[in-house]
């Protein structure tokens, strides 16, 4: 990133303390430090902008800051995690310094912060609202599972695609590539205001997305192709995984 834009950047990772398949998830310890702080650091590392945890539990606000970072508190009752950093934006940057708002979600640990940096490359163009990340699916598994969120783009280059449709559902019919979603965001701040000014639209609904919502109201997602897919701690399985990555390779 161009270090002129720096401080036109925030980074901000929502910290929901409630999960029904892992208690407690923020402050699970992986290698020592709690989940989300492991988070922070990749964020850090990634050195894209000023980095600020949104939590909903004083315990996660505790650790946070206690570990030299910043967090702010927000409400328990959001819907989304983009309402979530909607709030903690308002609440960190009122003097609205930052143009730009990363999510980089708090459940992921091994996050290389290169794959944090290239989330911001489609904001090079001037009329990209929101930017996202995908990877090509190699396993024939994942194309059929509706747990794996499909990007079906046009694309706009070798590593970019222009965001016509997500979905749960096997897409787009025939021979080719499919894509696996990775639910990181860079937004323009005007997007992300107008994003969370919105109802919840129809196909949002339907495939439970909430990116629709804003493809349903006119807005341009465009999507860099990375090489692999962050690992998401959602379950116990999936936090022994995280752990033993960083064990045998911390930041």
């Amino acid at each position: 990133m161009n270090p002129a834009n720096f401080d036109k950047s925030l980074v901000l990772i929502p910290a929901r303390m409630a999960s029904t398949r892992l208690p407690g998830k923020p402050l699970a310890d992986i290698a020592g430090l709690p989940m989300i702080v492991q988070v922070a650091r990749r964020a850090a590392a990634a050195d894209v902008g000023r980095v600020v945890v949104a939590v909903d539990h004083q315990d996660v606000f505790g650790a946070v800051v206690a570990a030299g970072f910043e967090a702010v508190m927000t409400r328990g009752d959001h819907q989304s995690g983009s309402d979530r950093i909607h709030e903690a934006l308002t609440v960190c940057d009122p003097q609205r310094h930052a143009e730009i708002v990363i999510n980089v979600q708090g459940d992921l640990p091994t996050i290389d912060p290169d794959t944090i940096r290239a989330a911001l490359r489609p904001l090079e163009n001037a009329a990209t609202d929101i930017a996202t990340l995908t990877t090509e699916i190699r396993d024939e598994h994942e194309k059929t599972n509706p747990n794996v969120v499909k990007v079906v783009g046009s694309p706009i280059g070798e590593s970019r695609l222009r965001a016509l449709y997500f979905t749960r559902a096997t897409a787009p019919h025939g021979a080719g590539p499919l894509f696996h979603h990775i639910g990181l965001y860079a937004y323009r701040r005007k997007a992300l205001e107008t994003f969370v000014a919105l109802k919840p639209s129809t196909l949002e609904k339907r495939e439970s997305l909430e990116q629709l919502r804003a493809l349903e109201a006119g807005m341009r997602i465009d999507v860099e192709i990375v090489d692999t897919v962050p690992l998401g701690v959602d379950t116990p399985a999936d936090l022994e995984k995280a752990r033993a990555m960083l064990a045998a390779h911390p930041i």
